[in-house]
């Protein structure tokens, strides 16, 4: 990709946001602004009975409270599944002694470089959860049956979340 003019009009406290010009072909060259994001982590959690951990909790970005699987933002140079099991104690209690990838995928490619890797947690056994101050966290065991239903009805809209879900089902024997 052929770049110039690459600045950072913004440095926040999650994300940055770089604007450049990018040469498109023989169409010359146009402005993107990118959402610069270190990364994240998703687990799903997988207890022994078929049933799933979710958490619900409010997101301030789209003014609701949503069921979502635990997940993360990446500290600089952690390993993806170290982050996860890290998110996974902190915010529902549970350890586990498998965690198996279900991919990585690109939130919104077309404006957020956020690459969030998934994980199945399987091995499960349950401490005290330990949220961060700001988070508020109510964790909700439900059939992962259940959970791919409210995935496919609207009730659970978070995208990494309803993948996680098809992907760990497709996996499943």
């Amino acid at each position: 990709m052929d770049t110039r003019n690459r600045t950072t009009p913004f440095k926040g406290l999650v994300v940055d946001i770089e604007q450049m010009d990018v040469r498109i072909g023989d169409k010359g060259w146009h402005t993107f602004q990118v959402v610069r994001h270190p990364g994240g982590v998703g687990v799903l959690p997988l207890h022994d009975d078929g049933t799933v951990t979710l958490i619900r909790q409010l997101r301030p970005s789209v003014d609701a409270t949503l069921l979502e699987i635990p997940a993360g933002r990446l500290d600089p140079g952690e390993e993806p599944a170290a982050c996860g099991m890290r998110e996974l104690a902190e915010e529902t209690g549970l350890s586990s002694t498998r965690l198996e990838s279900l991919g990585v995928i690109l939130t919104s490619p077309g404006v957020f470089d956020e690459a969030i890797h998934l994980y199945l947690a399987t091995g499960l056994s349950q401490g005290e959860a330990d949220p961060e101050q700001y988070e508020e966290i109510e964790t909700v065991r439900i059939p992962l049956e259940e959970a791919l239903v409210m995935a496919t009805d609207g009730r659970i809209r978070d995208s990494k979340t309803i993948i996680a879900l098809f992907r760990a089902k497709a996996g499943l024997p």
